[in-house]
């Protein structure tokens, strides 16, 4: 198969780190990532698939690794070589079903592990919350993407657990299928809101994951008012079409958020502040304007992948905020529905009634992925959203379009 594959490289690692301060994505260049001709993974058991990826997302969290900026903590994990990509749209290879479209859900719990009886967090249907993702019957990761056993989405063929795949409904494009997980996301960290009937709800951030979050808001839960900070034009227009009822520049949020809860400026934050904000950021920066615009009480709910940050705490310990990790999926009970239901099924209804394929800007096969990582990593500022591999077309030339 044709894959990149990530080597465990400290001096690559830290050459990765140091290009990717000039440029975002810049680590692609230099650091453990190659392009290689590899054998196909072995399936783990009989029950294991082989998938023949269509169109593999780029993520923050890949970009993090890419350029040498992903924390440490995921050393235990993860496992060496790995083949990254956990955003995929892909065929079945073999039996009845051949060809069918998959949409994968990545996280590596117990099913897939082989694992009975399995943890509290798998028998709940909340993967995410698995305790045993460096154990079982394969190698240590915490999702495809991040596991030696499993090859990933950046590459023309992996292997997966029927527990983690989702067959795509007919008549969805494959650029709202690689949007899915992605989505899944979304979702499960807008329903990590709590109860927003009527409350005032800031999302910080307008790449992918702070679209996602905005459409997810506005489609499931019930606030009264959501306040966007957006850097870029595309990115303010997108928020404002997916739900947005306030969209704003970065530096204008507290302002707005002031304004709109007739809270009073404290320094360099509110006296009161919005009920809920989504961090999807993820900076040091965000983390610190989130504790600054919510109010005595209110809850930050941590979207974006944070890795190592320092962020005075002080805020969270005076004003009682409630700080809430929102990681992967599960299982939800959205307002005025039914439940508990799978994570994904909310996300392939998301992506249909949103038409989140349009955030898909740029396609590029496997042999360019230096210009791929770098347009991902520079997205905001070229217009783009996000940015994919396209495996089922090598031979093509790269495409792109403004975000619409």
């Amino acid at each position: 198969m044709k894959a990149l594959v990530f080597e465990r490289s400290l001096p690559r690692y830290a050459a990765a780190r140091v290009a990717s301060s000039w440029v975002p994505g810049g680590g692609a260049r230099v650091g453990p990532l190659r392009l290689a001709q590899e054998e196909d993974p072995a399936l783990p058991g009989p029950e294991w698939r082989r998938v023949s990826p269509i169109l593999a997302g780029i993520c923050g969290s890949d970009l993090s690794t890419v350029d040498g900026r992903s924390s440490r903590y995921f050393e235990p994990i993860v496992s060496f070589p790995f083949v990254p990509g956990h955003e995929v749209v892909g065929r079945l290879i073999g039996g009845p079903d051949d060809g069918a479209r998959v949409v994968l859900e990545p996280v590596l719990g117990c099913a897939a592990r082989g694992l009975e009886p399995p943890c509290a967090g798998c028998a709940s249907g909340s993967t995410g919350a698995c305790e045993r993702v460096a154990f079982g019957h394969i190698k240590p990761g915490l999702q495809t993407g991040f596991c030696a056993d499993t090859g990933g989405g950046w590459s023309t063929s992996l292997v997966a657990h029927p527990s983690q795949l989702h067959p795509v409904p007919d008549g969805l494009g494959d650029d709202h299928a690689v949007v899915v997980e992605p989505a899944a996301c979304a979702v499960h960290a807008a329903l990590a809101s709590g109860d927003v009937e009527g409350a005032t709800v800031a999302v910080v951030g307008a790449g992918t994951l702070g679209l996602l979050v905005v459409a997810a808001l506005r489609h499931f839960c019930l606030p009264g008012a959501i306040i966007a900070a957006a850097k870029h034009p595309h990115q303010r227009r997108l928020a404002t079409e997916l739900g947005a009822d306030h969209v704003v520049e970065p530096a204008g949020l507290a302002r707005a958020v002031r304004r709109h809860t007739r809270a009073m400026a404290v320094g360099d934050g509110l006296s009161g502040g919005a009920d809920v904000v989504l961090d999807c950021v993820g900076s040091a920066d965000s983390i610190a304007e989130a504790l600054a615009v919510v109010r005595p009480r209110g809850r930050v709910v941590m979207v974006g992948m944070p890795g190592v940050t320092r962020v005075d705490l002080t805020p969270l310990w005076h004003r009682e905020t409630q700080l809430v990790g929102a990681y992967a999926y599960g299982v939800e009970t959205p307002p005025g529905r039914p439940g508990p239901v799978r994570t994904f099924e909310l996300a392939f209804e998301l992506v249909q009634e949103a038409d989140l394929g349009r955030l898909v800007s740029a396609r590029y096969p496997l042999d360019r992925y230096a210009d791929a990582i770098a347009h991902a990593g520079a997205a905001g500022r070229r217009g783009a959203v996000k940015v994919v591999f396209d495996l089922q077309h090598e031979s093509r030339r790269p495409t792109w379009r403004t975000a619409s």
